[in-house]
């Protein structure tokens, strides 16, 4: 795999600190450019269709050491297609559904659906490619982009789009588990669902030469990425290539959460953090992106 082979090679270590839902309100955009410029954050995910996309995509044009990849929205958020192209997979007001369970079967044994997502996923492709903005990498809004059928979309439209690392959701559930126990079986049923998507992941991103990072820490945690859990996870991490990801925010009067009632600030705050900061650096950890890594890391050293 080139992702894993090259870092072990390297014997160097490299975190990729991501921020999620970039575009998705103003007070999102807010803390993930305030956690860029003076925390650890090095990279986010733009969703395209995003009430504040236009506002993000200006802001990460101003700040070009900003890694920004796609937030493939199938879930939980507007469609880029009108209602009328793709009715198997939106309401009339062009909302996907709020339930990843029941949008993963539709796609998974509806074959009108499974026709439309293609011209979904390709045109929010599409979206991002006009931005003007170079692709770091794809990841999805509540890992739906991880469903077998979207991931191989994805894999169909690498080449075309320049798709050159993709996000597998993987982390230790014990390691998570002895960090924080709440939300047992949510945990239990997580770990054991994503684990099983990550290994047909790996398999079809290997052989397509797309990247992925070896561990990806956020999905146990999520809503829950604070200063205290980080400060525990961290020492824990074996792996050379991590991503840690986060959903920041920045309240704003009049704007949804993209998460629960305070956890964006939480979370910012654990970006902002020194100690946090200290502790990466103390692991040996170099700050980084995907474009920087996929273009300087996996060469053998002469």
């Amino acid at each position: 795999m080139p992702s894993s082979q090259g870092i072990n090679i390297l014997r160097r270590r490299f975190a990729i600190i991501n921020g999620d839902d970039f575009g998705f309100s103003s007070g999102v955009n807010q803390a993930i450019i305030k956690a860029h410029k003076q925390g650890i954050l090095t990279s986010t995910s733009l969703m395209v269709s995003g009430d504040a996309a236009q506002e993000a995509i200006a802001l990460a044009h101003n700040h070009p050491n900003l890694a920004v990849g796609l937030h493939l929205v199938l879930v939980c958020g507007r469609a880029v297609l009108p209602p009328t192209q793709i009715p198997h997979l939106v309401s009339s007001n062009g909302n996907f559904p709020d339930s990843p369970l029941k949008t993963g079967l539709r796609y998974q044994f509806q074959s009108a659906a499974r026709s439309e997502l293609r011209r979904e996923i390709r045109a929010q492709l599409i979206k991002f490619r006009d931005s003007g903005l170079s692709l770091s990498h794809v990841d999805g809004h509540l890992h739906l982009h991880s469903h077998p059928f979207v991931l191989s979309i994805l894999v169909e439209l690498a080449q075309e789009f320049n798709i050159r690392v993709i996000r597998l959701p993987n982390e230790e559930l014990g390691m998570s588990l002895k960090l924080d126990r709440r939300r047992l079986l949510t945990k239990l049923v997580w770990s054991g669902v994503f684990s099983l998507l990550r290994r047909y992941g790996e398999t079809l991103l290997t052989s397509q030469n797309i990247n992925y990072a070896n561990r990806v820490y956020g999905l146990l945690a999520t809503g829950s990425m604070t200063e205290e859990y980080l400060l525990g996870l961290i020492p824990q991490i074996e792996a050379d290539l991590v991503e840690i990801y986060f959903h920041p925010a920045v309240p704003a009067p009049g704007e949804p959460f993209n998460g629960s009632p305070g956890a964006g600030t939480v979370e910012l705050a654990a970006l902002l953090s020194e100690k946090v900061r200290q502790t990466l650096t103390a692991n040996g950890f170099e700050l980084t992106n995907y474009v920087r890594i996929v273009t300087n890391s996996f060469s053998k050293p002469s």
